[in-house]
């Protein structure tokens, strides 16, 4: 049998060696985009610059947040998104609309997280028309960029400053009903977008955690023993644990997988000062909430015995 020359045993090799490391393996699978406002980019916590250099700040101002929460989520999954962020503290998306389309224009995205102001409306709360109007025009936007975008809404959470305090058309109700109003609001704005894929369910996450006895309902009163705060010092943008039940629910809902997957020993917890009580006790929330909605299947990660937190390991 005629042996193969050395030169043509290289070109093998070569072939191989492309054929094995393509595009698909070079390049994230997907590319992530969040467009929001500070409870985006985690104002108000150690959130805000957590891990700022996994992911790209259009606007360059070193912001990490929920979505370096999500980039070291999916990291940990085994998941490959390249996540970008582009935020306006106090803004809904009229602001990025009129403002930022040159920024958020530079390329295509495959997916994109995106909310408006916390009341709706920043003049007129839980009036959801600008919401539902600036969320199709951002939709017709993005598909312009790629026809295949999937977008997803992030309604949030029940403020505390406007439950607790008078002057607010949430004054006085139950702590769940913003978060009710919120997410009915983003529901019809998602209902006038074809582009919107779903609702991200955080302030209802917010509200299982509240009523399954892992964070307090009212921080006026005090903090009770063994309970988290999920708001900061302003009882209005969340703390670090808030925003971690964000990026819960975004990874969750985005990936449909369980966050319990990523076990009571995850690493971004374990950077940000939570114990694993606290980790599992969000897990579940963000979990429940998803699940009541199918957009999760039950795959909690069980380990035969406790294994104790690590730093994240960085990406190469």
């Amino acid at each position: 049998m005629k042996k193969d020359s050395p030169m043509k045993c290289l070109q093998t090799v070569i072939v191989v060696l492309v054929l094995t490391v393509s595009p698909l393996s070079v390049f994230a699978e997907k590319s992530l985009l969040f467009i929001g406002n500070s409870f985006t980019y985690g104002y108000g916590s150690a959130a805000k610059f957590y891990r700022a250099d996994s992911v790209t700040d259009l606007n360059n101002e070193g912001i990490g947040g929920v979505p370096a929460l999500f980039k070291s989520f999916t990291d940990q999954a085994g998941l490959n998104y390249d996540v970008y962020l582009e935020t306006r503290p106090g803004s809904g998306l009229d602001f990025h609309l009129a403002n930022k389309l040159d920024v958020i224009g530079q390329r295509p995205w495959d997916r994109v997280v995106m909310h408006g102001f916390s009341t709706l409306d920043s003049s007129n709360p839980n009036d959801p028309a600008v919401l539902i109007d600036t969320t199709a025009q951002m939709s017709d936007f993005l598909r312009g960029l790629n026809p295949d975008v999937e977008v997803f809404l992030t309604a949030t959470w029940s403020r505390a400053d406007l439950v607790y305090r008078s002057g607010s058309p949430w004054s006085g109700t139950p702590i769940a009903q913003m978060a009710i109003d919120v997410r009915a609001g983003y529901d019809a704005a998602a209902a006038g977008a074809d582009a919107v894929k779903s609702v991200n369910a955080v302030g209802q996450a917010w509200t299982r955690a509240m009523e399954s006895g892992i964070a307090d309902p009212n921080p006026y009163d005090g903090i009770d023993t063994d309970l988290i705060d999920l708001w900061t010092w302003d009882h209005y943008h969340a703390s670090d644990y808030g925003y971690y039940l964000e990026a819960l629910v975004v990874f969750g809902n985005l990936t449909g997988r369980d966050p319990r997957s990523l076990g009571d020993n995850e690493c971004s917890g374990f950077e940000l000062g939570m114990s694993q009580q606290q980790v599992r006790g969000l897990q579940q929330a963000a979990y429940e909430q998803l699940a009541s909605e199918s957009r999760v299947e039950a795959a909690p990660l069980l380990l035969p015995e406790p294994v104790q937190p690590k730093p994240c390991v960085t990406a190469l």
